[in-house]
């Protein structure tokens, strides 16, 4: 029955590797591949074969309409299976003891996620956005004899763990196979209509993420998706040495149970060279600046947003005075608001090279700076995340990059505070 069942249903020739031992089995790439459809007609199929307990998760389930219930429920219609499959309400069960369960991985710890010992087969769905920690406890959970761990993603971001993982650096007893819709024989005459539009009306990332399965520039709706995919195509994103003739200005966004962040820049002519940044949390200004200290740098001006000059820190002194007892001489980033300090930025970027090795969390936090998501299409405020300040401090350094000198000043220069008239005022002239 096994082998009538498999004959009939309906495989891209890449994935018959699905029906071959493997720990780890990862299918990557656009829509309309058939990579879902595919795993979930293959476990059927196995689970027809003998008794397994297939766990089929992602990392957010709240309910099961979330999960893989129904295409499971789908296919065993399709392939004719109702008479050995009972599908319930939160789980489907085979006659032969075979059981498919549904779980998110986010709200699992170390104790709760011990129930699934015993699967012997794992299909992770959506899996671009599993966290490391989510892997970090599923995987030492899976460790039945011959149990695999199933993958399927369309990637988001090439620093995203299950891409780094899996693509990256995969590990041992790893199969990937990429999957786009030219591998899929069967498919449908719809979707070819729906690639062909988005082709033409969608940005080139934008396709190629959703079609061809490569990784964006940035997450889908950030706020500098389109300015980091430029810098990126331009080669604006390179190995920038450090112009020991120039002096290394700083934009600071301060902080201490959030993330205090450092944007180290160099400035020649029209070029703004993005050379280093700094970020940590739970560590005070004074140690941060010596930590900066340690860098061999011929130190310009630290640019400090308007708190600097008003709020006392741990040590009862301002970050200006601070920073002053070290040497450093301080110049205060005018008072704006975050849509001003966007426009501003967005006018820059054009001339903003980033070095590729000491930048990578910086660029990471532009690549991943959004907004609330609003179903009536309005923009709203940016999210306040690990990714904001990073991305407040580049807005910081934005607004002040005219004020950053190509050559050594010796005398401290404290700027009065006002407010910007037009996002145009920020950008090099």
């Amino acid at each position: 029955m096994v082998e009538v069942i498999k004959s009939r249903a309906e495989f891209p020739a890449k994935l018959e590797f699905l029906f071959k031992p493997a720990r780890y089995k990862v299918m990557m790439g656009g829509r309309g591949s058939g990579k879902s459809f595919a795993a979930a007609r293959a476990l059927l199929i196995l689970g027809l074969k003998e008794r397994h307990r297939i766990l089929c998760t992602r990392e957010v389930q709240r309910s099961i309409r979330d999960s893989v219930h129904k295409l499971l429920s789908d296919q065993i219609e399709e392939l004719g299976l109702n008479d050995f499959y009972l599908v319930l309400e939160n789980s489907i069960k085979g006659a032969n003891g075979t059981e498919f369960i549904f779980s998110g991985l986010a709200s699992q710890t170390a104790g709760s996620i011990k129930s699934m010992e015993g699967c012997t087969r794992v299909w992770c769905e959506e899996a671009a956005s599993i966290s490391a920690k989510s892997w970090g406890i599923l995987i030492p959970t899976i460790r039945a004899d011959d149990s695999e761990i199933w993958i399927t993603f369309n990637p988001e971001l090439d620093t995203d763990p299950t891409y780094q993982k899996f693509i990256v650096n995969p590990p041992t007893d790893c199969v990937v196979v990429r999957m786009n819709y030219s591998d899929n024989e069967w498919f449908p005459p719809v979707l070819e209509q729906e690639r062909l539009h988005c082709k033409a009306t969608e940005p080139e990332d934008t396709y190629n993420n959703v079609w061809e399965g490569h990784c964006r520039a940035a997450v889908e709706g950030a706020i500098y998706a389109t300015e980091v995919s430029r810098a990126q195509a331009d080669g604006r994103i390179c190995r920038l040495p450090y112009d020991p003739s120039l002096p290394v200005h700083t934009a600071w966004d301060l902080g201490f149970a959030d993330n205090m962040t450092v944007v180290m820049v160099q400035r020649h002519r029209s070029e703004v060279r993005v050379i280093d940044y700094f970020q940590t949390s739970q560590q005070t200004t004074a140690e941060c600046v010596i930590e900066l200290q340690k860098r061999p740098y011929n130190w310009g001006f630290d640019f400090l947003p308007h708190d600097g000059f008003s709020h006392d820190r741990k040590s009862g002194l301002t970050d200006e005075k601070i920073l002053q007892q070290f040497r450093r001489r301080v110049k205060r980033v005018p008072k704006t608001d975050e849509e001003s300090r966007i426009k501003i930025a967005r006018s820059l970027f054009p001339r903003v090279a980033f070095d590729k090795d000491k930048t990578v969390e910086l660029l990471e936090c532009l690549r991943r700076y959004r907004r609330t998501p609003n179903i009536h299409g309005a923009d709203t405020s940016p999210i306040h995340d690990e990714f904001s300040h990073g991305s407040d401090a580049f807005g910081y350094m934005c607004q002040v990059v005219r004020e950053m000198t190509e050559t050594q000043e010796t005398d401290i220069v404290i700027l009065p505070e006002y407010q910007y008239s037009t996002p145009g005022m920020g950008v090099l002239g």
